[in-house]
């Protein structure tokens, strides 16, 4: 009795479960050849304490390998590494940075990130800057095709048109948008492929448009530029 072959596995990495929640269903439908598997990064790996361009792609390369021995795979069991980030305003110039002591936290607006801590804020933008720049230069993790995708200024900015989403609207918001969305992946490819904030084309591109100006803070994605090739594929 021959054995069927293993679907390839799609891996996907958000920073938090909201993501999860919102994108999840959408993606495995995209996907739907391939087993989708989201992984939560519980933060933003870009700009966590003691990152940098150095050991990034190691430290990335480690959570995809650690989900791989729990399961007992091995690097060919994946088909690729899609890993969805927010830009959080990195690439706007260092005037665009507001400093205002009554911000309890870094508050995104459309004129640049308003901040009680203005010096710490721009160590960040730096920080994420180069590891981004590392991350969106690197075919391969572990030998599995990657690509870094943004979300601008952030998830929700992109997903519900909110850049200061409190974190039970983002649970809120997440659950409605995969209601509306699920098996519906038509009116979702149009969403996030054919609107005003989708940045198509090239991949290299996508990333140059996005450092431009205040670009990073305002509503753009590339995410669609994946889920176009996966469509185009299945076409083929």
């Amino acid at each position: 009795m021959r054995r069927l072959a293993r679907k390839k596995i799609v891996f996907v990495i958000v920073e938090g479960v909201s993501d999860e929640t919102a994108l999840g269903i959408a993606l495995s439908q995209i996907f739907d050849e391939k087993s989708v598997y989201v992984h939560i990064m519980r933060g933003d790996i870009t700009s966590r304490n003691g990152v940098n361009a150095s050991n990034i792609i190691a430290k990335i390369g480690n959570e995809v390998r650690k989900y791989a021995k729990s399961y007992h795979f091995s690097a060919k069991d994946f088909e690729k590494i899609i890993h969805i980030v927010d830009t959080d305003g990195v690439y706007i110039p260092e005037e665009a940075v507001i400093e205002e002591q009554i911000c309890s936290d870094m508050h995104y607006e459309s004129d640049g990130i308003h901040t009680a801590n203005r010096v710490e804020t721009l160590r960040r933008n730096r920080q994420k800057t180069e590891n981004l720049g590392k991350l969106r230069s690197t075919g391969q993790i572990w030998k599995i095709p990657y690509n870094v995708y943004y979300m601008s200024c952030n998830l929700d900015h992109v997903l519900h048109n909110k850049r200061n989403n409190t974190e039970a609207d983002k649970e809120k918001d997440a659950y409605a948008f995969a209601k509306k969305y699920n098996n519906h992946v038509d009116d979702f490819v149009q969403f996030l492929c054919h609107s005003s904030f989708s940045v198509n084309g090239d991949y290299r591109e996508s990333w140059i448009y996005i450092e431009n100006e205040m670009n990073s803070i305002e509503r753009f994605t590339n995410l669609g530029i994946c889920i176009m090739e996966e469509i185009e594929k299945r076409c083929t």
